[in-house]
């Protein structure tokens, strides 16, 4: 059987993989435009809690978001003896060596974000792909209501949504329910979610929220202070 000639020109990539969304939405639109054959989806993991960083999905509804998606996942471990920087270090290394010259984010417009990002990976010869940047919120939050993409809210800064809008559906009602100053994408990280249907996903991830926590993070800042969050988090099963 011969290959198509454009099947065979597609570039290795991987797909750096948070769970919702943005996330969803970007990878469809890769799918799509087929310039890209994404070999894996790549999630970085918190040692202690076994959950993805910052959106708290359990690494099992990852793996059986990877699996209907039909994509492998590839699970980067983080921890007090591995930071973010060289577990994607490792991991851009362990996928150059497969040929891999391209990882893909779901990134909207915050340019610290990236720069972070292309401060990694550029040294180790792996180019950023943005299939979301340059468009604005609007623009996301509408393509993504047309993708048929299902997902839920699962986690909210404290200050910006309350727990009411744990478990809440991402659809036209809710873009239009968000209170002034918070983001329609939550690109900011007023909010996060969990996609379980639709879009890139061959069958329906079926999960349950068990309970809602008020949490706390702290963050370094560059300057060597700390910055406390509080966050409403939904903790999952499925």
């Amino acid at each position: 059987m011969s290959t198509h000639p454009n099947m065979a020109q597609r570039k290795k990539a991987v797909f750096n993989w948070s769970g919702g969304k943005d996330s969803a939405l970007a990878l469809l639109t890769i799918l799509q435009e087929a310039e890209f054959e994404v070999v894996s989806l790549l999630t970085t993991i918190d040692e202690k809690t076994a959950t993805s960083s910052i959106h708290d999905i359990p690494l099992n509804l990852l793996r059986q978001q990877a699996d209907s998606i039909g994509i492998p996942l590839y699970p980067v471990t983080l921890s007090k003896e591995k930071s973010y920087t060289e577990g994607m270090t490792e991991a851009a290394t362990h996928f150059k060596d497969q040929g891999v010259k391209h990882f893909i984010f779901g990134d909207i417009f915050l340019s610290d974000v990236r720069a972070y990002r292309e401060k990694i990976l550029h040294p180790l010869g792996i180019t950023l792909v943005e299939p979301l940047w340059g468009k604005t919120s609007k623009q996301v939050m509408a393509d993504f209501l047309q993708s048929g993409i299902k997902t839920k809210i699962i986690l909210t800064q404290a200050d910006q949504l309350d727990e009411n809008f744990i478990g809440r559906e991402i659809d036209g009602d809710f873009a239009r329910s968000l209170p002034s100053g918070v983001d329609l994408c939550g690109e900011k990280g007023e909010y996060h979610t969990f996609s379980y249907d639709g879009g890139p996903f061959k069958n329906r991830i079926d999960f349950t929220i068990t309970k809602v926590n008020l949490i706390s993070h702290e963050f370094k800042l560059d300057d060597g202070s700390v910055k406390h969050h509080e966050y409403w988090q939904a903790v999952i099963s499925g």
